[in-house]
């Protein structure tokens, strides 16, 4: 798989989810979010929500994990799919042809 795979990936979960994302939860989900929105009073159940997406994604990033399932997946990391470019296609090491080793020094 190629970061053109990941985008179409990324775009088609996207617009699969839509405005609204239903949910469900199971007992101790439902119990802990309960805990947490007594406890910080949010406006709505949805902040909370968003922050713990938010906080499961920075941690994913922070400790290489995406990265990691990213390379496993779609032979990218997180920084190339930001730049939309290969760590080859910025260094440019993917425009020379390959060398024969075996003509390699020969004049």
């Amino acid at each position: 798989m190629s970061l053109d795979d990941l985008n179409d990936d990324v775009q088609e979960s996207y617009t699969a989810f839509g405005d609204d994302l239903a949910v469900s939860l199971d007992r101790e989900t439902t119990n802990e979010l309960a805990l947490l929105e007594a406890a910080l009073e949010p406006d709505e159940t949805d902040e909370l929500v968003r922050r713990a997406i938010h906080m499961l994604f920075q941690s994913t990033v922070e400790t290489g994990k995406l990265d990691f399932q990213l390379r496993s997946a779609y032979d990218v990391t997180y920084d190339e799919y930001l730049s939309g470019m290969t760590f080859e296609e910025m260094t440019g090491a993917d425009q020379y042809p390959t060398m024969d080793d075996e003509r390699r020094y020969q004049f």
